[in-house]
């Protein structure tokens, strides 16, 4: 059964940072691209980055590029976001995703979610 727990989240101040992880189980991590997206009240969920497990390549939208980082650690088949410098735009319930294969931020692409984690970010 795949799996993916999302963890890290909280409340920050305006300017913080804040580590989601991903913790994934039940697939072939190498085979797959892990996503991160991002659902604020009222507004649609939107790609925010993606790493490919097989090449390590990543690709980010615009507004958080620069600040936030996704990495991995294949051995515990685990994705992480580093997310620095935080608006209070960024407030919203994050989720990882996995699909197979290549990255392409689009949230219908991705076939399996995580929970969510909520960051809100105050001013």
């Amino acid at each position: 059964e795949v799996q993916l727990v999302e963890s890290g989240g909280g409340l920050v101040q305006a300017g913080g940072s804040l580590r989601l992880s991903c913790a994934a189980s039940g697939f072939t991590f190498d085979d797959y691209a892990i996503g991160w997206f991002r659902q604020a009240p009222g507004k649609e969920r939107e790609g925010v980055s993606c790493i490919n497990m097989s090449d390590g390549s990543t690709n980010y939208v615009d507004s958080p590029k620069g600040r936030f980082t996704i990495s991995s650690d294949n051995a515990k088949n685990t994705v992480y976001l580093q997310m620095n410098s935080l608006k209070p735009e960024d407030t919203a319930v994050y989720y990882c995703a996995a699909k197979l294969y290549s990255c392409i931020l689009l949230a219908g692409m991705f076939g399996y979610w995580g929970q969510g984690t909520q960051v809100t970010v105050s001013s």
